[in-house]
């Protein structure tokens, strides 16, 4: 069986396996890093001659959906959790 670690989410703390708690770790930098990338194009258009909260809604999409976009942040993500379990594991030592 895996080792159990804690999750903490708002409201309370669960005892999951540690892949699940990484796995959500990387779904949550995956998310945020896809809300920043809204707020910077809604920003961008906004200032723009062409702005609105559609029209910048829809330069996201088209941004978020490239492949190779969605490669780059899901590798970014996984590494940077790796990266802090493997330093925090150093750590201890």
């Amino acid at each position: 069986m895996a080792d159990k670690t804690i999750l903490a989410v708002p409201g309370r703390k669960i005892s999951v396996a540690r892949p699940l708690k990484r796995l959500v770790q990387i779904a949550t930098a995956l998310a945020l890093t896809a809300l920043v990338t809204l707020l910077a194009v809604h920003i961008a258009t906004a200032y723009s001659a062409r702005g609105g909260a559609a029209q910048s809604f829809a330069q996201w999409l088209l941004i978020v959906k490239r492949p190779d976009i969605q490669a780059t942040a899901i590798m970014t993500a996984i590494v940077s959790v790796l990266f802090v379990y493997w330093q925090r594991d150093r750590e201890k030592r």
